[in-house]
Order: structure tokens, then C-alpha cells, then sequence
């Protein structure tokens, strides 16, 4: 991996790091790549409890590359239609694809401005974090383009479709308290406390049986998709299965017996 994305892993928990601050952490080539390698890996291991992600510099990311998309220096902006189709496939809408298989919680620390693709890369988190320096756009208008990485499914099953439609079409900047209050980011605190914040979340989450925060996780992400005779089905499935773990009856004697458990992912 290049140091376009750095990670840090403190026991079960992953810091992700964008850090190209000279672009304002653009999604270029080795940032997408950068993120790809480290998500094709995550589910398959099991000791990663919680991904925290967030950025260098004074921006979390400015999106597509305006240099690149001006030059033509990626496949997602040269070539006929369906060679730049091709390219957003198998570059940067790899991400959502992704992120949507992640069964891992996964937490954005968003320390500066989300823009475009960037802030379309902050809703493919389970749970969003902010600055108060952090803003948030979906900004695609402003350089003749829609989303083409996922943000017109994901953004409005995080704000709704009203919002969605508001933030898409008059590409507004919502400062972190509007961020907040349209339901985009669960909490807004000062810069300096944006990681401590982050990690207490990640803390948290990863208090509780491994096996069991990933299908809870996965329950609720497959249950938005299908009715409810389906959601409940899999809800009984998944419930026999944590039930059938060691760590599941070690949680219920813990709290019988009034101590706090000892997990160790079986």
C-alpha cells in the first residue's frame, strides 16, 4: 500500500488515513487504490472490530480530481462513453460496492471539507463524526457532472430524499451544526477532539461480541432493502446463529453474575 492511505490498528480498532493534503485528499488513482486494498481484506479479519476514517491536512477530501478530469488523466474521464462508464466501474464505484459488503462498523472523523465525491465517501460510514471546521456539499453540479459514485443512493438513505434532492440540486454547503441537524453527522465537536471522539464510538462498538456487532450490522443494512417478512426471517436466522456462540453466553452470565465479560471471538 502507498502512503497515499495510511493505516494505524490499535487492537480492534483501524485508523484510515487519506493523506494526499497537497490535492486536499482528492480521490485520485492511489487514494482509491489505497482504500480498495485495505477494505478487500477487512471482513476476512477477524480481529478487525471498528474502522475509523479520516483525513490529513485541513480537508477530508475535495472529490474527483479536477486536474485529472481536465486532462484526461483517468479512465473515468477519457475515452468514448462506455470507456469512461468502464472506468467509474471498476475505479471509484468500487468504493460504495465495497463499503456496502463492509460488515465491519466503520466511523468518519470528518476533520474539513467533505466535497463531491468526498462527501459521498463520509455517507458510505455507518456512523459520521465532525469537526467543527468540517462542510459538507454535493457539489457536482458546480463542475457540470452528477454523482457517479454512489452518492445518489447513499446520501438520501442517511438525510432522506427531500434533503438529498436540496443538497444535490442547489449544491448548498452545510456547515457541521447543519450537518447535525439534517441528521448528516451524529455528533459536531472541536477539531482537537474529532479523533478522541472517533475512537470512543470505535471503543464502544468494540466492547461487544465480535460476531455479533458484524451481523447486527448486517442485519440492519439488508433489512433496509428487503420487506419485512424477509428482514424478519433474517433477523431469525441471525439470532440463532449469535445465540449458538460462546460469546453471546458469556455476555448473558457477565451480566447475570454483574461483571464485566470477557469476549473472545468464538
Amino acid at each position: 500500500m502507498s502512503d497515499a492511505v495510511l493505516i494505524e490498528r490499535k487492537g480492534p480498532i483501524a485508523l484510515v488515513t487519506l493523506n494526499r493534503p497537497d490535492s486536499r485528499n482528492a480521490l485520485s488513482a492511489d487514494v482509491i487504490d489505497g482504500l480498495l486494498s485495505f477494505l478487500a481484506g477487512a471482513n476476512a479479519d477477524a480481529s478487525l472490530g471498528c474502522i475509523i476514517l479520516t483525513a490529513n491536512g485541513k480537508s477530508f477530501s475535495s472529490g474527483g480530481n479536477v486536474k485529472e478530469m481536465r486532462d484526461g488523466t483517468h479512465p473515468m474521464f477519457s475515452g468514448t462513453p462506455i470507456e469512461m462508464q468502464e472506468g467509474y466501474r471498476n475505479t471509484i464505484q468500487q468504493l460504495p460496492r465495497m463499503f456496502h459488503q463492509l460488515d465491519v462498523p466503520a466511523i468518519a472523523a470528518v476533520n474539513g471539507h467533505a466535497v463531491g465525491a468526498g462527501m459521498d465517501l463520509a455517507t458510505f460510514c455507518d456512523i459520521r463524526v465532525a469537526s467543527t471546521a468540517a462542510t459538507f456539499s454535493e457539489s457536482f453540479l458546480r463542475v457540470g457532472l452528477i454523482s457517479g459514485d454512489g452518492g445518489a443512493w447513499y446520501l438520501p438513505r442517511v438525510v432522506g430524499k427531500a434533503k438529498a434532492m436540496e443538497m444535490a440540486l442547489t449544491c448548498c454547503v452545510l456547515n457541521a451544526q447543519q450537518a447535525q441537524d439534517w441528521g448528516l453527522v451524529t455528533h459536531v465537536v472541536e477539531p482537537e477532539a474529532l479523533l478522541e471522539k472517533a475512537w470512543e464510538l470505535a471503543e464502544q462498538i468494540t466492547a461487544f461480541p465480535p460476531k455479533s456487532i458484524r451481523l447486527n450490522k448486517r442485519l440492519i443494512r439488508q433489512s433496509a432493502e428487503v420487506p419485512l417478512e424477509t428482514a424478519l426471517d433474517l433477523a431469525g436466522s441471525f439470532q440463532a446463529i449469535v445465540q449458538n456462540t460462546k460469546d453471546q453466553q458469556e455476555a448473558v452470565a457477565a451480566l447475570l453474575e454483574r461483571r464485566p465479560p470477557v469476549f473472545k471471538g468464538s
